[in-house]
């Protein structure tokens, strides 16, 4: 679309009471972290192999990274896709040794230094960590932090204590805080004999990590909860209930991944009610698809409805949106750029709805009157102001696929 064309679309918009010029600087400043492992398919560094742990990236599309130099190459040609402020995030598995034997529960904060220095180099807004919990062989009979071999549990705390350390490392290096968050495959594929003691003992190794002294104003802590993974369909330690009630004790963050929930439960209900208690509340975006959590994020009626509630609550500061998919079925730098466009597209999507004014209507109970005018709203010009943003952005438009194709055939296709 033409410039002419977005002059007619401000001026409709500016009829109905929103400036799309604000929207569209507001939304160009929200950071989105952007996860690494979809560009090796969740493989990491440490000499995995393979995935395990309730999770499974399907297809087998070629040009997948297989070391550091790959996978940031992949990411620089992908940031130049993706409008809009970005941050890292990065799971442990994805440590550089350069030729050192570490074992997870002694990595060090200068295994990352290399990804600290390509963040840098890329001027991305921070990085988000992880300790990865899974594709291990101390994930004996699929439990971590919840394992009743008390050798197993003690790695796992090991583990997460140094990931404490490497986050504080990272936050001092970037000046930015660093969202550090836990996620467990722990569970069970059949109805368990035992559901308390399993959460017990995962409450006790959190007890032990978070007794560990850190800067919180450096680091984020949360925890990340979901209803079953792949061979844990019966039973999951770490689920919804116990993560809340947890995080609320012990005044720490809860992380909603909107495909860690039974179909007729939506993230975006979810996000007002934990703003009502917290002050932070983290996000992984992705699509949920019947059991599967992991698609690329579409321009979906969910996804829209939770960059509505951030919007909307004036949350932008207080909820800190990450994408977490992987898609091995297509081009990985397409998969990655869908992801975070369709993210950032729906909060400007969000952002020119005249907020204000529906919620006064709902507070003075004139329910036709909204009905009306959000169905009205449905039709504005909204492509025009997403060209406009993504020009403002300097990132290709609607044919950005042609630069994919050019990096696939000079990059991917030799590998």
């Amino acid at each position: 679309m033409s410039e002419k064309d977005y002059e007619r679309a401000r001026e409709a918009y500016r009829e109905g009471g929103v400036d799309s010029e604000s929207a569209i600087e507001r939304v160009l400043s929200i950071p989105i972290s952007v996860h690494c492992w979809q560009g090796d398919d969740v493989i990491g560094f440490d000499g995995a192999g393979t995935l395990s742990g309730g999770i499974q990236t399907t297809g087998n599309y070629p040009g997948r990274a297989r070391n550091f130099e790959e996978l940031k190459a992949d990411l620089h040609e992908a940031f130049s896709l993706m409008p809009g402020k970005k941050r890292l995030n990065l799971h442990a598995s994805y440590a550089i040794f350069d030729g050192e034997k570490v074992d997870r529960d002694a990595y060090r904060p200068e295994h990352f230094d290399p990804w600290i220095d390509f963040t840098k180099e890329e001027g991305l807004d921070g990085i988000d960590f992880n300790p990865t919990l899974f594709s291990h062989p101390m994930l004996v009979d699929g439990l971590s932090l919840s394992s009743p071999r008390e050798e197993v549990r003690k790695f796992w705390v090991r583990h997460v204590i140094s990931s404490l350390r490497i986050s504080e490392h990272i936050a001092e290096r970037m000046g930015s805080p660093v969202l550090m968050n836990i996620w467990i495959p722990d569970g069970f594929k059949d109805v368990p004999a035992d559901r308390l003691g399993p959460r017990l003992r995962l409450k006790k190794s959190l007890d032990e990590i978070l007794a560990t002294p850190y800067d919180r104003k450096k680091v984020i802590v949360a925890v990340e909860s979901k209803v079953f993974g792949i061979g844990v369909e019966s039973y999951t330690v770490g689920s919804n209930e116990f993560y809340q009630n947890y995080a609320a004790l012990k005044g720490i963050c809860c992380l909603l991944d909107n495909g860690h929930y039974h179909p007729l439960e939506y993230v975006s209900d979810k996000i007002p009610s934990l703003l009502a208690f917290h002050e932070k509340v983290a996000l992984h975006v992705t699509r949920g698809v019947r059991w599967d959590s992991d698609h690329v994020v579409s321009f979906e009626d969910e996804l829209k409805e939770i960059a509505r509630e951030i919007i909307r609550n004036d949350a932008d500061e207080r909820v800190l949106i990450g994408l977490d998919y992987f898609d091995a079925s297509i081009n990985r730098i397409a998969a990655w750029a869908i992801g975070e466009r369709n993210v950032r597209k729906a909060l400007l999507y969000a952002a020119l709805m005249p907020n204000e004014r529906w919620r006064e209507l709902q507070d003075k109970a004139s329910f036709t009157s909204l009905y009306a005018e959000q169905e009205e709203w449905k039709t504005m010009p909204f492509g025009a102001v997403w060209d406009e943003c993504l020009r403002r952005a300097g990132v290709p438009g609607r044919n950005w696929t042609e630069e994919v194709g050019r990096y696939e055939r000079e990059a991917l296709s030799k590998r």
